[in-house]
């Protein structure tokens, strides 16, 4: 046994801290609020584009921003806190993003709140891969199962408490108090995390990878504004094509410089996995049609339905609530241990993409439809992002767990961008073919309106814009969670094969 080894058993309690359960409550309280970022922008985009005069593009990138920059920093911010210290990661991280809410709730124009999220990414990126890391470390064996099962139910009730929380703040304070409810939050959880939280670390792991981390970011950010500006610049324009390239050739660059270093943060190796791909298309094509999904459900309750904000997130509760019952229940996990993990995920995805179905063809004018459509979704995505968190980390050899956590981590963050940025597109394109007017957003297209008759025509060009990207979506997800489940089967095939 080395001396590192040695070390770092001597930090982990051997039957789990004492206080466990009470700083497991405390890192799902700061896992709660990184996760409320995920949603609670999408209530308040109303009043940002009415507030700040923000145009679909800018209101993509404010929700972009923060989970782009997260994505790109997940890898490095496991290893970095691997290597320096999980508690003082976890406390620079709620540090970083309480600055950043406070910045972001004053911000006095579109730019400053996109930098102001993308700063807060920061810090939820180092909040999301060390919450996990504490979890793994304080409770033993007999009940690290649980306490991960508690720690993921987490996500679920970020889904459902943020558009509430969010409808709640905007009908009684101006839009920036979204950010505000964080300050106390972070505070509360860092004075907790010094007081409670033992430090671990193990001074032999991977070194981070910041190039790495910076090449994989602005990749990414190019090829999603590449999508977005799509619509108002023309597919073919130079600012389009030039942002593609950039994105594409940066992302070359990564993957060859992740080839060739010691301490890579993306092995590339496991992409030669077919389970590891089936699973990652999965994962990444989950959080596209469910944040795509949200971010188009929740202006189409407000613009088109004219519900109030907090009316609108109880609205789409429904979807959350089921997935948390469902999970709660274990029921994706009796399904997974009957049926398998490849048509675990095939129905898991083939109910998302009839939740999508359903809404964009039943929903337009009636919530009934709508609700139908949210239920269907919240039970598949129950039954799919288990089975497919399972696959990616059975795909990854044991002692790279914490590389395969961060490695869904990142996936899942990427598939929340991508959504927003193509269903977006698809909504803005649509828009623009039936109405030619110059205007950045609907309300900027119904002021311009001379009559009554032409403001009906624009409300109707919309939702037919958000029937087409629901269903654009829907085929999405169908297609590539069918995909998903065929590798993982041929996977498993071979691997019977080999054991034959």
């Amino acid at each position: 046994m080395t001396a590192a080894t040695t070390a770092e058993t001597a930090q982990a309690p051997p039957q789990g801290h004492p206080q466990r359960w009470l700083i497991l409550c405390v890192i799902m309280l700061a896992q709660l609020t990184v996760l409320l970022d995920n949603t609670v922008l999408n209530v308040a985009i109303p009043s940002l584009t009415d507030e700040l005069g923000a145009s679909t593009a800018d209101i993509q990138w404010m929700i972009n921003a923060y989970s782009l920059v997260q994505s790109g920093l997940l890898l490095t911010a496991g290893s970095a806190a691997d290597r320096y210290g999980r508690r003082k990661m976890l406390a620079a991280g709620l540090v970083l993003f309480g600055a950043g809410s406070l910045c972001a709730a004053f911000a006095q124009s579109s730019t400053q709140l996109i930098a102001a999220r993308a700063g807060m990414g920061i810090g939820g990126a180092l909040l999301m891969t060390t919450t996990l890391a504490v979890v793994v470390q304080i409770f033993d064996d007999t009940e690290r199962v649980k306490a991960i099962g508690i720690w993921s139910t987490t996500s679920s009730l970020g889904f459902a408490a943020g558009p509430l929380l969010g409808g709640f703040m905007l009908d009684h304070f101006w839009w920036g108090s979204i950010f505000l409810i964080n300050i106390p939050v972070a505070l509360i959880g860092l004075a907790a995390v010094v007081k409670l939280v033992p430090e671990s670390k193990n001074p032999q792991g991977d070194r981070p990878d910041l190039l790495g981390a910076l090449l994989s970011t602005i990749g990414m950010a190019s090829v999603v504004y590449a999508i977005i500006s799509g619509p108002e610049h023309g597919w073919t324009s130079a600012q389009v094509l030039v942002a593609a390239a950039v994105g594409v050739l940066v992302l070359g660059v990564f993957t060859l410089w992740e080839l060739h270093i010691p301490y890579p943060m993306l092995d590339m190796h496991f992409f030669r996995n077919q389970r590891f791909i089936g699973a990652v298309a999965g994962a990444i094509l989950v959080a596209f049609g469910l944040s795509g999904s949200l971010f188009l459900l929740t202006q189409h309750l407000q613009f088109v339905l004219g519900y109030e904000p907090l009316e609108a997130g109880l609205r789409l509760a429904p979807l959350a609530v089921t997935v948390v019952a469902l999970n709660l229940t274990a029921v994706g996990a009796k399904l997974h241990a009957k049926l398998g993990t490849p048509a675990t995920i095939a129905a898991g995805m083939s109910m998302l993409a009839g939740g999508l179905a359903v809404i964009a063809l039943l929903g337009g004018d009636d919530y009934n439809g709508m609700l139908a459509g949210l239920v269907i979704m919240g039970a598949g995505i129950s039954l799919a992002m288990p089975a497919m968190a399972n696959a990616i980390m059975s795909a990854i050899p044991p002692e790279k767990a914490g590389v395969g956590a961060g490695i869904n981590g990142t996936l899942a963050e990427f598939g929340n961008g991508l959504g927003v940025a193509v269903l977006g597109a698809v909504l803005n394109a649509r828009f623009a073919a039936l109405i030619p007017v110059a205007a950045a957003s609907l309300p900027a297209a119904l002021a311009s309106a001379e009559s009554a008759g032409e403001r009906t025509r624009i409300m109707d060009a919309f939702s037919s814009g958000l029937e087409t990207s629901q269903l654009v979506g829907a085929v999405a997800v169908l297609l590539g969670g069918l995909l998903a489940a065929e590798l993982l089967r041929r996977a498993e095939r071979a691997d019977s094969a080999v054991a034959a």
